[in-house]
């Protein structure tokens, strides 16, 4: 009797599993937490200097790059050390080309950075917060980047539950209430903002609702997401909007 066929893991189970390798290389390996730390501030910085839409797409393009040879690095590590519990050449070697990737990547980031920031900061202007003031979309995109970098940060810092079921914060909550907030700090002089700040709210307290009735959150975990994701796009918004 031939043994049954494996069941093929459903779309949230993959994604489960995705985010689950992106919080185990940030818990155990040092280099990864270093990267995700410089990420946050780079995102910061790209805030603080009004960076145009393509810089913006090039800082992210080059965080992402180091990111996925960072953790493409720390898979090949991990493959040769259960492959060989010997001094093996070969295996020296595919270790030595991951951490080339990673230095190749890391490389062009700070290549890209220097390019992006070096005319930034040589020009000390008043034009910065305009410029930011103008670009509600980038202010917005970078609240909700820097709100999943935090879920993912305080999920590998508390070690409980899974990237998208359960543990503390919920980052479904986080970014429905991140949205909310963008949205209603986006329309602030519009005579609609009360409206869409009103259906955005009962969207993300649906969302909310979700978590905790499908027993994935409890309500304390939903609460703390919430609040996080609100409060962090708050804040940007105050400093830079």
């Amino acid at each position: 009797m031939s043994a049954q066929r494996r069941r093929a893991p459903t779309l949230l189970e993959s994604f489960n599993y995705a985010f689950e390798g992106i919080i185990h290389v940030l818990r155990t390996h040092r280099n990864m937490r270093i990267h995700f730390g410089i990420a946050a501030a780079v995102l910061l910085l790209a805030l603080a200097t009004g960076v145009s839409k393509l810089e913006l797409i090039a800082l992210m393009l080059s965080i992402a790059f180091v990111l996925i040879a960072e953790m493409i690095n720390s898979a090949i590590e991990g493959a040769v050390d259960v492959a060989t519990t010997s001094f093996d050449p070969m295996a020296k070697l595919a270790k030595d080309m991951g951490a080339g990737a990673v230095l190749v990547a890391t490389i062009n980031a700070v290549g890209v950075g220097y390019l992006v920031f070096s005319g930034q900061v040589a020009d000390r202007s008043t034009r910065l917060l305009d410029r930011l003031t103008d670009a509600p979309a980038q202010l917005t995109l970078i609240a909700l980047a820097l709100t999943l970098l935090l879920v993912i940060a305080v999920k590998a810092y508390t070690g409980r539950g899974t990237p998208l079921r359960g543990g503390l914060p919920s980052g479904h909550a986080a970014l429905a209430f991140a949205g909310w907030m963008a949205a209603t700090l986006v329309l602030a002089d519009s005579r609609h903002q009360f409206l869409i700040s009103f259906l955005t709210f009962i969207m993300a307290l649906l969302v909310a609702q979700t978590r905790i009735e499908s027993g994935v959150h409890s309500a304390f975990e939903v609460l703390f997401g919430g609040a996080l994701g609100a409060l962090t796009t708050l804040v940007l918004f105050q400093v830079f909007g």
